[in-house]
């Protein structure tokens, strides 16, 4: 009887981030196939709670450690012992011991493992089937915010982070059976540094569950206002996410006020920073902070923007957009990875001006702009689904659907 381990960065439930949304619709997955082990760490008690309460009668056994490594400490143990400091920040005695004591007892057969600082708690010498899914090329996001950042220290922190955690994850794409990524150009981008190839490098990407996120739902109306609405989801403390919004606020809305100038611009999204919270302070910016469902935002955008400057993998922020057929202006690096037509199903432009210029073009022509919305909800029916996504863990795991 196949039973199957999976290792999971931040406990799945609830599906409200990017990373959540997809480790909790692979857990889905995985348990069609066979009887599942969670073995997951949490950002701190109440996430804990929250998802004990709802995955513990779904799973085979279930533990997850809150995480307590700080930042600092982290830095100076990897320093010190040449290691990645991302796998310092998810490293937890008490879940270690938990996986190795439940691989020792028999009965698990295969090994998932989500996201890169997991690969840590995979016991040396398990000779079953394992899959890594990496999701995005962490290793790559650090090398970019080193070109992007020339700071000292934090300039020589993201360069060393580049170059050990591509070493270590080359070195744990090796041991694996398979490694998974969000998209295919990440899957391009990890063969190209790895030296690995198709039969060990695989793109398995995100879905997005239509009958959730549809247009013709019962939504609280929020958003109302005399001006037009432009608003941006995302998990606020998180770097890519701060830079875009400041951008947006600062650059590109007082561009779009000149044409329409009680034009609004409502940032979405947990925990917002200080440095968010200030970009209140300008004229057209709301920042709401934690809400208990983004659909009522998105219905209400006569456009949603995703100014990324920095973005890895599928942006689910856009999947979602597009579901609820809201017209989507994105950077070319937040589009990257969609299968979708710019110009058809979304719109795409990389500096202020060009931004500005596709939000107005949508604020101008209501018409137009619900011609793109709904191309984006058919594009996302007929491409996105999560059982279709998924459908090759059975293959990779060798189990039957």
């Amino acid at each position: 009887m196949a039973e199957i381990l999976f290792l999971v960065h931040r406990a799945p439930w609830p599906p409200d981030r990017g990373d959540r949304i997809r480790s909790w619709h692979m857990f889905e997955a995985l348990a069609k196939l066979a009887p599942v082990h969670v073995a997951a760490l949490a950002d701190n008690v109440e996430d804990a709670e929250t998802a004990r309460a709802k995955m513990a009668p779904l799973c085979k056994s279930l533990v997850i450690e809150v995480r307590k490594a700080s930042r600092a400490v982290a830095l100076v143990q990897a320093v010190l012992r040449g290691e990645p400091v991302s796998n310092h920040l998810f490293r937890n005695a008490a879940l270690s011991r938990h996986v190795d004591n439940l691989v020792r007892q028999g009965g698990i057969t295969h090994i998932v493992a989500f996201s890169g600082q997991m690969a840590q708690y995979i016991p040396v010498g398990f000779d079953g089937p394992v899959l890594m899914d990496f999701v995005d090329v962490d290793s790559a996001k650090f090398a970019t915010y080193a070109e992007q950042d020339k700071r000292q220290p934090l300039n020589w922190v993201h360069k060393r982070e580049a170059g050990v955690l591509g070493a270590y994850e080359a070195a744990v794409a090796r041991r694996v059976d398979a490694s998974l990524f969000v998209s295919e150009a990440e899957a391009t981008l990890f063969r190209a540094q790895s030296g690995l190839h198709a039969d060990k490098v695989r793109a398995i990407e995100n879905g997005i569950d239509t009958d959730r996120f549809d247009p013709a739902a019962a939504l609280e109306a929020v958003g109302q206002g005399a001006g037009p609405l432009a608003v941006f989801t995302g998990q606020m403390d998180y770097r890519p996410n701060i830079d875009a919004v400041r951008w947006f606020a600062t650059d590109i809305l007082p561009l779009i006020r000149q044409r329409h100038g009680e034009a609004r611009f409502v940032i979405v999204g947990r925990a917002p920073t200080d440095e968010v919270r200030a970009l209140a302070a300008l004229p057209g910016v709301t920042v709401t902070g934690e809400v208990p469902d983004v659909r009522p935002w998105l219905a209400a955008a006569d456009a949603v923007v995703a100014p990324l400057l920095l973005a890895r993998g599928v942006q689910n922020k856009l999947l979602e957009a597009m579901a609820m057929a809201r017209p989507v202006v994105a950077s070319a690096a937040a589009a990257t990875g969609i299968d979708a037509v710019p110009g058809e199903h979304l719109l795409v432009a990389d500096n202020a001006t060009g931004i500005a210029e596709a939000v107005c073009t949508l604020f101008d022509d209501s018409a137009a702009a619900a011609k793109i919305g709904q191309a984006a909800r058919a594009r996302m029916i007929e491409r996105y689904g999560w059982d279709a996504r998924l459908a090759p863990l059975g293959e990779l795991l060798g189990l039957p659907a």
